[in-house]
């Protein structure tokens, strides 16, 4: 059976953030995370979630004329 979860280090490689970008984004509420004693896991279908549901987010009309200008 497949693990259900992933550290925070295996969700921020996964993201491809580093490890203290992943905390602070736990810290901030924008990354999924159960808390079992001292430990945070990230439940693999929430991450999944995420990352499916931000895929489909449009790109704000500010940052696409800000980067044709650069």
């Amino acid at each position: 059976m497949e693990r259900q979860t992933l550290t925070v280090e295996e969700a921020a490689r996964a993201l491809g953030i580093g490890r203290s970008a992943a905390y602070l984004a736990v810290r901030r509420g924008d990354l999924p995370v159960i808390r079992i004693g001292r430990r945070y896991v990230v439940p693999r279908i929430a991450l999944e979630r995420m990352l499916n549901e931000t895929s489909h987010v449009p790109t704000p009309p500010g940052d696409a004329a800000e980067a044709r200008g650069r």
